[in-house]
């Protein structure tokens, strides 16, 4: 009894450490007062769930998840419930933890949360929103900005990957979450200036937000606004500025934030913006996609862009081989996906296999009908890139839903001209026009009435049949045009002068419906239109044509306007006395006069003439001789300096002195120089 009171006196003081350790957050110590009661107790309900807890808050969710499974007799679905799916939710076991929230018995609050989390993670998002409603209509707790700011993450969700119109929720964006996620949703909808207006405010909220705490540094701040500016530079690019985009898709990048799914958005980003250019950028930008977690972080539509960029980068890089694997691995994930296929295609293209690339583009519009037009037109550019128009004008005309197009009949009549088969350009313009016919009779005029580009079809065709001699059948289609709008003048005026080709009669009758000429005047201030600025010039212009005229009848000739010769600008020093040199506009190698530079002439003096003799006369080294020697090293600014030079004049206009002045000039220049430091 002694010893059952003391091992029960040490469970006791056992639990009184454990709730201590988990009042405190020490789950470490706690786990350990736990283990010590398991070994007394193995099957302790409570300590198991507590030990289960304590894995959980040390974030050791793989061993917490085995303590469970391990004991499942002890630890039931009713009691464990939400630590096993929340275990396996952060193992991203997302399908298995969605199971067991709907096996439990009984949805507690904890689950209806977590249930919430696992939707948005599977991409359910409409059944996500129901569970959040839910959710804020039932709670009343200190977490309901938390769901809010969760809710519109689903929203946003929606808009951004499934393009539904988000509803306003009245949620007040007092939070940078909640506005955040807000841009998000009008980035979805296109609405990218409004969308940048609010990641400015998310910003601004942020800064407040995070400022208040004095433990968090600039550089804190700086992390935490990296999803924020990731956003930002998403619309530059999409607004087309990919120069700001980039530049600040780099400062993200040297930041290196912790999200991978971040890094790798970005990445994915930058390497669309390089396409085919700067491929070495691309293929290191590339390896930020490839992060451990990143499959977790990102939604499917993501991932799959990602994967897609991958392949064309193999395109751009000439790795075929990379290029197929990864987009014949693409088309098996997607099998009516366009870009898998098309990307082949492209990859055959650059290997000069069109024809291989026409077969394949064949045989997917075959099985996918549904995204056959898309793929006929990407066969109809291969066919013109190999000089088969006919054959892509074929094709073309093979896509029922875009035979009526405007686009389509220009495209089309456009090539058939160039092919020079006019009736087959016809054909197209009547095919089109019956569409619209049919169209029409299928409805009331008054509620359909002839449309603006049936008529606009109707005007080119018979411009087209004019312009190629087709004039009877362009009267049919002038007659329609005139039969739609009587009052349209310029159809009348063009049926008028087809008809006086063919029936000029006809054409005498017709010109009867033409407006009179009283009808047709305009109220014209005569004097006001002869003073303007244009009739002055034409009125002078025809005044002096009319002088000229006069001029050559009287015999006088023709008289030409001369034009003023511009004076020449001269040099400041120039001498009208001096004869300029004729050949100063030569180099001066070119001319008749040079000799060449004489270099070392004082060295080839040495050691000339008898032992002991000087080339230079000994008068001229006696110093008394001579009155004053010139200075050898003169300040600058002195008067020495300047009379040096202040007489000569450029070679251009006269004719250098001989080789001794110039080289005596050259040393004058040379001494100056040797002591400017002074």
């Amino acid at each position: 009894k002694m010893a059952a009171a003391a091992g029960a006196a040490a469970v006791a003081g056992l639990w009184s450490e454990v709730n201590r350790c988990g009042q405190n957050g020490d789950f470490v110590r706690a786990l350990k007062s736990v283990n010590k009661i398991l070994q007394i107790n193995k099957d302790d309900v409570t300590a198991l769930h507590c030990k289960v807890v304590c894995l959980i808050q040390n974030g050791n969710f793989k061993e917490a998840l085995g303590v469970i499974n391990t004991h499942t007799k002890v630890l039931t679905s009713d009691v464990i419930a939400f630590e096993k799916a929340y275990c396996e939710y952060r193992l991203n076991r997302i399908e298995s933890a969605l199971k067991t929230i709907q096996s439990a018995s009984q949805q507690t609050d904890k689950l209806k949360e977590l249930y919430g989390q696992v939707l948005y993670r599977l991409e359910r998002y409409d059944d996500c929103l129901a569970a959040y409603r839910d959710l804020i209509r039932n709670s009343q707790d200190e977490y309901e900005e938390e769901r809010k700011t969760n809710l519109s993450a689903v929203v946003a969700a929606q808009s951004t990957w499934e393009k539904v119109v988000p509803e306003d929720l009245g949620l007040r964006e007092a939070t940078y979450e909640l506005c955040y996620n807000s841009a998000c949703a009008l980035i979805g909808q296109g609405k990218l200036n409004e969308a940048m207006k609010k990641l400015q405010k998310a910003e601004e909220l942020c800064r407040q937000s995070l400022s208040e705490d004095s433990d968090v540094t600039e550089e804190d701040i700086e992390a935490e606004l990296a999803i924020i500016h990731g956003q930002m530079a998403y619309i530059m690019q999409l607004q087309g500025r990919t120069e700001d985009a980039l530049q600040l898709y780099n400062q993200i990048i040297k930041l290196k934030p912790t999200d991978v799914g971040l890094l790798a958005v970005i990445a994915n980003n930058i390497i669309t913006i390089n396409k085919d250019q700067n491929v070495f950028d691309s293929k290191k930008k590339v390896k930020l996609t490839n992060a451990e977690g990143v499959e977790h972080k990102l939604s499917k539509k993501q991932l799959q862009a990602i994967e897609f960029n991958k392949a064309l980068l193999a395109m751009y890089t000439n790795q075929a081989d990379q290029c197929r694997k990864l987009s014949a691995s693409l088309q098996s994930q997607s099998p009516e996906h366009l870009l898998p296929v098309l990307i082949q295609a492209a990859q055959l293209c650059r290997e000069k296999q069109h024809a291989k690339a026409v077969v394949l583009l064949q045989d997917f519009a075959e099985q996918h009908p549904a995204n056959a037009a898309e793929i006929k037109l990407t066969m109809a550019q291969l066919k013109i890139a190999q000089g088969s128009v006919t054959k892509a004008c074929m094709i073309l005309r093979s896509i029922e839903e875009l035979q009526h197009k405007p686009g389509m009949v220009s495209a089309l009549v456009t090539m058939y001209s160039h092919e020079e088969d006019i009736d087959s350009a016809i054909e197209v313009f009547t095919q089109a026009i019956q569409w619209y016919q049919q169209h029409q009779a299928s409805q009331t005029r008054e509620a359909n009435p002839t449309s603006p580009v049936h008529l606009s079809l109707i005007r080119e065709a018979a411009n087209f049949k004019l312009k190629h001699g087709r004039k009877k059948e362009a009267i049919s289609d002038l007659e329609e045009l005139w039969k739609q709008n009587p009052k349209d003048v310029h159809t009348l005026a063009q049926l008028i002068s087809a008809y006086s080709l063919v029936d000029p009669e006809k054409a005498k009758v017709l010109s009867k419906h033409l407006p009179s000429s009283d009808t047709m005047s305009l109220k014209v201030d005569v004097d006001v239109l002869e003073n303007s600025h244009g009739a002055t010039y034409v009125r002078k212009k025809a005044g002096k044509l009319t002088g000229d005229n006069q001029q050559k009848e009287q015999g006088q000739g023709e008289v030409k306007k001369k034009k003023k010769k511009k004076k020449g600008k001269l040099p400041k020093n120039y001498d009208p006395k001096v004869t300029p040199d004729p050949e100063r506009w030569l180099p001066m190698r070119e001319r008749s006069y040079y000799r060449g530079r004489k270099k070392g002439k004082k060295k080839d003096q040495v050691g000339k003439g008898t032992q002991g003799s000087t080339t230079t006369g000994s008068s001229e080294l006696d110093a008394s001789r001579t009155a004053s020697s010139p200075p050898t090293s003169p300040r600058p600014g002195s008067g020495a300096a300047v009379s040096a030079t202040s007489n000569v004049i450029p070679p251009r206009h006269q004719k250098p002195a001989g080789a001794p002045a110039a080289k005596k000039k050259q040393q004058q220049k040379k001494k100056k120089g040797a002591k400017g430091g002074w």
